[in-house]
């Protein structure tokens, strides 16, 4: 079996735009995905099932939407976990629930596999162009085993802590994202609505204390039309939100501001953006402001 080969569970959005890194670095990959012929666009060699990807390789990553399905495919039948063997490497570049997480890492542990939670950060388009930034959790000795791995795919590597601690710190990241998101979505409505010119709003705000992810990177591009296209969904935005209430849950902490991305993006899903870029947020808000656009060709 070659060092140099990989098995890739979920070749989506993500999933898929990490897998192209990886052949482009010279790396084979071995994928399956829900969807029969995304291995196949992606120009990965097919697997027919979970159990052949994990059979095919020492390291398997996976890119999934939740812990629902992370659970189904590593403890379901002929999953990860059925398939595996001793000495194999895991990683979940999935969001997902940190207990879930260290939950299956302690299954894992069980069959002498590791199991190491890696959230990943930047968008399609750092997915893209392999310069995501990873968060990671688990076994040190597994982390410094992925070195090889990491290098096609990201331009910044993380190591968190323990079990869980990926998962736990891309939670914390994804809350602040969709605040930030939604909060500046309402702000530029408003601005537009108020008659402002919006390159000197956001002029403005980026050198300014409102200054924030979604300023800088997001909407100079979407006040000329242009949405990003391609990045986490709506409905993605809520779940993610969902877990980030779980989370702090869990841990005892009050999430006071947890509402208004709730609002803003039901709100997305409802109107119907729910399967589009988050960034069209500013349009659900827009629409009950009046049908207000911030850009009009």
């Amino acid at each position: 079996m070659s060092d140099q080969r990989i098995g890739f569970i979920g070749l989506g959005n993500m999933g898929g735009r990490m897998a192209r890194c990886l052949l482009d670095a010279g790396i084979e990959v071995v994928g399956y995905d829900a969807d029969d012929k995304a291995a196949q666009r992606i120009g990965v060699t097919p697997a027919p099932s979970i159990a052949e990807v994990v059979g095919a390789a020492d390291i398997v990553l996976m890119s999934l939407p939740d812990s629902h399905i992370v659970e189904k495919v590593v403890e379901g039948s002929d999953g990860v976990l059925d398939a595996g063997r001793s000495g194999q490497i895991v990683v979940d570049l999935s969001t997902a629930s940190a207990s879930s997480t260290k939950r299956l890492a302690a299954r894992l542990a069980e069959k002498d596999m590791a199991y190491v939670d890696a959230g990943v950060s930047g968008g399609a388009a750092a997915a893209e162009r392999g310069a995501l930034t990873l968060m990671v959790g688990g076994d040190p000795a597994a982390i410094e085993r992925l070195g090889w791995v990491w290098e096609p795919i990201a331009k910044s590597v993380v190591v968190m802590g323990d079990s869980g601690a990926g998962h736990t710190t891309k939670l914390l990241n994804n809350f602040l994202n969709a605040v930030s998101l939604a909060a500046t979505s309402e702000v530029m409505v408003a601005g537009k609505k108020a008659g402002l010119d919006l390159h000197k709003l956001l002029e403005v705000l980026n050198s300014s204390s409102g200054v924030n992810f979604a300023t800088l990177n997001r909407f100079p591009k979407i006040v000329d039309g242009d949405y990003l296209e391609g990045g986490l969904t709506s409905k993605l935005m809520t779940k993610d939100v969902v877990l980030y209430g779980d989370l702090v849950h869990e841990l005892g902490v009050s999430s006071m501001n947890i509402s208004g991305p709730m609002a803003s993006f039901g709100l997305a899903t409802a109107l119907g953006y729910g399967d589009v870029i988050s960034n069209r947020v500013v349009d659900a808000i827009g629409d009950i402001a009046g049908g207000i656009r911030l850009y009009e060709s």
